[in-house]
């Protein structure tokens, strides 16, 4: 609409100051006198303008003239289709300027400009793999998608624009949530041109979403193949994609296969802590443990982990906690100072009731890094050591609204998991988990049930655990903040019994002689 108010106020003052001009031009005295030989001619200010825009306009006549001559001249000699190219060249030109128009039209926003110049292209210059883009990316512009279809499909006929054709249509159905139909179209535009790493990335992502593990390895190779992704990266997420497939497998019933397909995908990338895990029990179920004891270490060294620590309690699930202890004792000389080594001993000395020990183990965390779990350590070992019912409440009532620790996080969204995955379910990000501890503290009533199996001894499932714990789970801004342990001593017998709940939930899951 401005832009329109523009337009007008520039016509009416040019229209003006042409009529200006031309009152000017009759106001003047003098004019212009031409003498050519025998021949006069005065001509006013007014004239002396008007002739001259007659005279341009007869040197162009004029150059077309001769032009024509020249083409005319060179078909009477011979040249067939000199006159041909004398009006082809004419409309190229033409029809050039509409498209260079129309492509800038596209630049600057401007959706049903660039669509009528590429009408206009079209019916100078014949060439629809060049018009036809315009048209379609101009429709997508202006909201019509239903045009910009079927723009679409008129390129598929032609070789030289099919995959043009495939990609936007594909595209569309992206945006529109189809994602079968977009797979299937990527992999026709895969087909048609393997070397392009948009298509790649985009087929990739299709076969993790739809779980065709077997088809996201093949464009894996692909990419690798032609240079699009390195050979450490392809070799890790290879291992990721085979870890997914050997999951399937298990889920179908056919253990064997995918115990191999586990060892396969620990092969390729021995830090992958769920392919480890899953790799080692399959050792485990073959009677082959010592096999199960390099695999974890291996990948203990790279990354310690709760799960690698359950995979290698499982080895020997009937030991006596002091066995247990000496045992373990192997993982915690590849990573004596990391904070899971420091929280896994914690852990086995309170299962064999040596809290000193237990303490001792735990070193500085309660300062540098309490979380959920550390804190429920903590009121673990003041419960094996006696302390009074406010202490050990004042510690599990920190854990609940402490930060969780370490857990499964996306790198590219954040998006914190309960379990790791091979694809994000929030942005759907291939081999996007890491685990760490996420930029916002979250609150977690389950810390107690995250506490390794290790603590009583044997394998369990704590399923039922979390699902109680999580029930009684309290809100940050009513949870009360005991900050140390001196306040916790400082508690109210009031408060203590306010949170009773939450807290003996703890204590009956976790705590060593609770009743």
């Amino acid at each position: 609409m401005l832009w329109s108010v523009v337009k007008i106020i520039l016509f009416v003052a040019l229209v003006a100051a042409a009529t200006l001009g031309a009152s000017a031009l009759l106001d003047m005295q003098g004019g212009v006198r031409i003498a050519l030989g025998g021949i006069e001619l005065n001509l006013t200010p007014l004239k002396a303008v008007l002739a001259m825009i007659v005279l341009v306009a007869l040197v162009w006549v004029l150059l077309k003239l001769v032009s024509f001559a020249v083409a005319l001249l060179k078909f009477i000699n011979g040249d067939e289709t000199a006159l041909t190219r004398y009006f082809d060249r004419n409309r190229e030109r033409k029809g050039f300027e509409a498209l260079s128009e129309g492509v800038m039209a596209l630049a600057s926003g401007e959706g049903n400009v660039a669509m009528a110049k590429a009408a206009k292209a079209e019916k100078y210059l014949r060439k629809p793999e060049l018009t036809n883009l315009i048209t379609a990316q101009a429709a997508e512009m202006v909201g019509d998608t239903r045009k910009a279809e079927t723009v679409y499909k008129r390129l598929l006929a032609d070789d030289r624009t099919r995959f043009v054709g495939v990609r936007g249509i594909m595209k569309q159905k992206l945006a529109t949530g189809d994602m079968e139909t977009a797979r299937k179209l990527a992999e026709k535009a895969h087909a048609l041109k393997p070397k392009h790493a948009e298509t790649q990335d985009t087929l990739l992502q299709l076969q993790a979403r739809a779980q065709d593990w077997a088809g996201a390895r093949a464009t894996l190779r692909t990419k690798l193949k032609y240079g699009t992704l390195p050979r450490d990266v392809h070799q890790r997420r290879d291992a990721v994609l085979a870890l997914s497939e050997a999951k399937d497998i298990l889920n179908e019933g056919n253990d064997i296969s995918a115990r191999e397909a586990a060892i396969e995908a620990n092969r390729l990338s021995p830090d992958l802590i769920p392919a480890a895990v899953m790799a080692a029990r399959g050792y485990i179920e073959q009677g082959k443990p010592r096999y199960a004891v390099r695999v974890i270490k291996k990948a203990w060294d790279a990354q310690p982990h709760p799960d690698l620590a359950a995979a290698f309690a499982a080895i020997e699930p009937e030991e006596t906690p002091q066995a247990r202890i000496k045992r373990f004792g192997q993982l915690a000389k590849i990573k004596p100072d990391h904070r899971e080594t420091k929280l896994l001993m914690a852990e086995l000395n309170i299962a064999a009731e040596d809290f000193p020990a237990a303490r001792r183990a735990l070193g500085d965390l309660v300062e540098t890094a309490p979380d959920a779990r550390v804190l429920t350590i903590m009121a673990a070992i003041d419960r094996g050591e006696g302390a009074s019912d406010a202490v050990v409440r004042g510690w599990l009532t920190r854990a609940l609204s402490a930060p969780r620790g370490p857990q499964w996080v996306c790198e590219n969204c954040n998006h914190v998991h309960g379990e790791w995955m091979p694809v994000c379910d929030q942005c759907q990000g291939v081999d996007t988990l890491t685990w760490r501890s996420p930029k916002e503290s979250e609150i977690m009533g389950a810390a107690g049930a995250t506490m390794l199996p290790l603590i009583v001894g044997a394998l369990e499932d704590h399923s039922e655990a979390e699902d109680i714990v999580d029930a009684e789970e309290v809100p940050e801004s009513e949870a009360p903040d005991v900050s140390s342990k001196a306040d916790a001593d400082r508690t109210s017998g009031a408060e203590a019994e306010g949170n009773a709940d939450d807290s003996d939930v703890f204590e009956a899951e976790i705590l060593p002689g609770k009743a």
